[in-house]
């Protein structure tokens, strides 16, 4: 997992005005809508399926944990799922509804990657609430319908706010995705692919 750098100059696609995650958080554990202050006023958060009272109470009881070292963001499961502990990684590990954030992601990362990622990791928390397996064994990656359902949903965010397919290619790489895995799903996604030069 790569340290995400700082960068400099206006970014060409921010997240909404009114999204402000506190980049300067310390490490460890915090409450969810203190890191990202804006976000129950985002379109995606009064449109994710169910009560609306009872989502803002999720959200409410949600801990976004800031992790000092490497990596995005993930829902910390319950147990580090067998294939990413043989991978070599442990993930951190909560019983209670927590978004692990790294410290280098939340500081540095384009705002409209902060955003997308937690609308995208805010709705597994809903999806896993429901009795939704968020690691279900042998399905591969971008084939879980949680992680299409989810990437979709922030995919279809990401369009209404103008970012276009060249940027949406590259937010969608996952490191330890392989090309073949990446295209198709970019293909569940409906997202255009590069064209390749002749």
């Amino acid at each position: 997992m790569p340290e995400v750098h700082s960068r400099r100059g206006r970014e060409r696609y921010p997240a909404p005005d009114f999204f402000r995650p506190v980049r300067g958080s310390p490490p460890g554990p915090h409450a969810l809508l203190e890191v990202f202050p804006g976000f129950t006023k985002t379109i995606p958060f009064r449109k994710y399926p169910g009560n609306d009272e009872t989502i803002l109470g999720i959200a409410e009881h949600t801990s976004a944990h800031v992790f000092d070292g490497p990596g995005w963001m993930y829902v910390a499961p319950r147990r580090t799922p067998p294939e990413v502990r043989a991978a070599g990684f442990r993930m951190l590990e909560s019983a209670e509804d927590t978004i692990v954030v790294g410290r280098s992601h939340l500081a540095n990362s384009p705002s409209m990657d902060v955003y997308l990622d937690l609308i995208h990791e805010f709705l597994h928390i809903l999806q896993r609430r429901q009795g939704r397996a968020l690691w279900p064994g042998r399905i591969s990656y971008v084939d879980r319908p949680t992680e299409v359902e989810a990437y979709a949903y922030s995919v279809v965010e990401a369009r209404r706010l103008g970012v276009p397919d060249t940027y949406l290619r590259k937010y969608l790489e996952v490191p330890w995705v392989p090309k073949a895995d990446h295209a198709r799903l970019l293909r569940h996604l409906g997202v255009a692919a590069a064209l390749r030069r002749s």
